[in-house]
């Protein structure tokens, strides 16, 4: 499934930019201190979401990426900075008209079942990850051949030039498996990652235990026990008596923690966008000034202060402020009661209306947000009745079979602008488009846009449309935030759905 997302976090304007600054200057700032000898090296971290299994190409939930990238590897890395770093592919050429992109092998790299990783491996893994049972598979449709050079060199071509093609290759669900695993991957992963899946007790915990044959360097932890706690103030009790060493934070438990030496906040703004989307196959939906009025109804500031304790900030349209492509479009559909009702007569709804809001009831920031925003609405006469369900079951219904009125949720975790906002083409069959066909053009400009100025303002005008057309409303970008003992080194937030635990480790 698409660019979808497990928006966890918390965050007011203001305060979330003094409160980023500052605890980036933690990360940032401090020497790094080695462990010592009799440093602890058994993490255990809380999580909220299980797994929607552990095989990489057969699922689009973040909650699994952010575990499977510790057991698998792709060919390319990404660092939290952006860069794109080798990984399983040890260098890359791409070719002089940019239709094909030839990568180098390691030749060091072996299955954690002992067997040394060739080109034929990764011919396979894409050929699987681009089959009818792949959620990612259009994402990767351009690529129309793979060809295995040798054992260690490997060729992609595409059908039409993609200038960020490179990118694609650093998600995790581009991991390399072994053919022979792969009928069991979802419950007993098999990659070349820095760990092993030691044990997995759905919905219970998940342990991961360190890769000795790691091809490159060792975790400096031997085990990572990753502990399901869905409620955020377990979770806090769970640091406090030192249970668990790292977790996520609501932005209300962030005065506690930055207050006690004993423990540090991590925070950065996501590389995510949060969003009310509509079904505009609905008969009312379908109508512009009906969407134009509800996203005049909707109080941002209040949705932030709400649902992520003031640590986000407003967006008016499909990009993340941390996007080299963002525009600022906050200013299109501002706040203004007087008009959404204008809008509503104008469109036949003086009256108001029923709508429904399916909400993944797994995700708090969500769940916070649509409770606000129908309240909100409520004031321009739109009933909104919210039905709050299980992840699973947004996944099938909501996204895959759009069956829904209005849902809110976020998608995060693309390195490209294009991956953001391909969804908006009219046939993408996506949960959400935008069907008059608007964008279409633009986005095929700016996938073989060489320039990069010309292809930012491309962009910049598919968020102004979007900002305007509103198959969505644009809500904010919340902020990462989590909570660590003060002897955790070594975590660090990516622009994309992974945590790494190879570099983390304890200093006493």
């Amino acid at each position: 499934m698409k660019k979808l997302i497990a928006l966890l976090m918390v965050f007011s304007l203001l305060l979330s930019f003094t409160a980023c600054n500052k605890y980036n200057d933690i990360s940032e700032n401090e020497q790094p201190t080695n462990p010592s000898a009799e440093a602890k090296t058994e993490l255990t971290m809380a999580y909220t979401v299980d797994p929607e299994g552990l095989d990489p190409h057969r699922t689009a939930a973040a909650s699994t990426f952010s575990v499977t990238n510790n057991i698998y590897d792709t060919l390319v890395g990404v660092t939290p900075e952006w860069e794109i770093i080798p990984r399983l592919a040890k260098s890359w050429k791409i070719s002089e008209d940019g239709m094909s992109i030839t990568f180098a092998l390691r030749e060091d790299v072996y299955f954690h079942n002992d067997r040394q990783m060739k080109a034929s491996d990764v011919e396979y893994s894409f050929n699987r990850l681009k089959d009818a049972e792949s959620p990612k598979a259009r994402d990767y449709a351009n690529i129309i051949n793979v060809e295995v050079l040798d054992d260690f060199n490997i060729k992609f071509s595409t059908e039409t030039l993609d200038v960020e093609l490179l990118k694609n290759f650093a998600y995790p669900w581009t991991a390399i498996v072994p053919e022979e695993a792969v009928d069991n991957l979802k419950t007993n992963p098999v990659g070349t990652g820095a760990f092993i899946l030691k044990e997995w007790v759905p919905q219970q915990h998940i342990i991961l235990e360190r890769n000795d044959n790691y091809y490159g360097d060792k975790a400096k932890l031997e085990t990572v026990k990753l502990v399901l706690i869905p409620d955020a103030t377990s979770m806090m009790a769970g640091l406090q008596v030192g249970d668990l060493d790292i977790i996520p934070l609501t932005g209300d438990q962030v005065t506690m923690i930055e207050s006690n030496d004993d423990y540090k906040v991590l925070s950065k703004p996501m590389n995510a966008v949060q969003i009310m989307s509509i079904n505009t196959d609905n008969e009312i939906l379908a109508n512009e000034k009906v969407r134009q009025a509800i996203a005049l109804a909707i109080n941002k500031d209040e949705v932030i202060e709400a649902s992520m304790f003031g640590y986000g900030d407003k967006i008016g349209s499909h990009l993340p402020p941390t996007s080299p492509d963002y525009y600022d479009t906050n200013d299109t559909m501002e706040y203004n009661l007087e008009r959404a009702r204008d809008l509503l007569k104008e469109a036949g709804y003086e009256n108001g209306f029923e709508i429904k809001m399916s909400l993944p009831k797994n995700y708090q920031l969500h769940v916070d947000a649509g409770q606000v925003i129908a309240d909100q609405l409520s004031k321009i006469g739109i009933n909104v009745k919210i039905e709050l369900i299980e992840w699973g079951t947004w996944v099938s219904e909501v996204y895959g079979a759009k069956k829904f009125e209005t849902t809110v949720v976020g998608h995060t975790g693309r390195l490209d602008s294009y991956d953001f906002l391909s969804r908006y083409y009219s046939d993408s069959q996506d949960y959400i488009s935008l069907k008059t066909g608007e964008v279409d053009d633009l986005l095929n400009q700016a996938l073989q846009e060489l320039d990069v100025a010309k292809r930012t303002e491309l962009y910049q005008e598919i968020q102004i449309i979007l900002a305007n057309k509103l198959p969505a409303v644009y809500l904010q970008t919340p902020h990462t935030l989590l909570g660590l003992n003060k002897n955790v080194e070594g975590m660090e937030i990516f622009p994309i759905d992974i945590y790494d635990y190879k570099t983390v480790y304890f200093t006493e």
